[in-house]
């Protein structure tokens, strides 16, 4: 296994678990979601272009695509949340509320 490869399921890998450890923040929670999106993007390309298949090529630029709306909608949510309640700490957030 190249050293690449290594490197690229070590920082999914970290974003995996900084999202498990640091959940209370949502700022935190989006940032590793952001974090582990890239390094999917990055292996990817490194296996598409590894591969030499013309087909799939497309592939690492859908979840770039993907990882952009993720991330504009978790910027929504947390301006939406963060003027609603002042805080971005996702225990205070009751869901059951309308």
């Amino acid at each position: 296994m190249s050293s690449i490869y290594m490197n690229m399921m070590i920082a999914f890998t970290m974003s995996f678990l900084g999202t498990m450890i640091y959940r209370s923040h949502l700022m935190s929670s989006l940032l590793c979601l952001e974090g582990m999106m890239l390094s999917m993007f990055m292996l990817g390309s490194l296996v598409m272009l590894n591969s030499h298949y013309v087909s799939y090529l497309s592939v690492p630029i859908i979840l770039l695509v993907f990882a952009a709306c993720e991330t504009a909608i978790g910027l929504a949510l947390m301006v939406m949340v963060s003027n609603t309640y002042g805080l971005d700490y996702v225990q205070n957030l009751n869901l059951l509320q309308c």
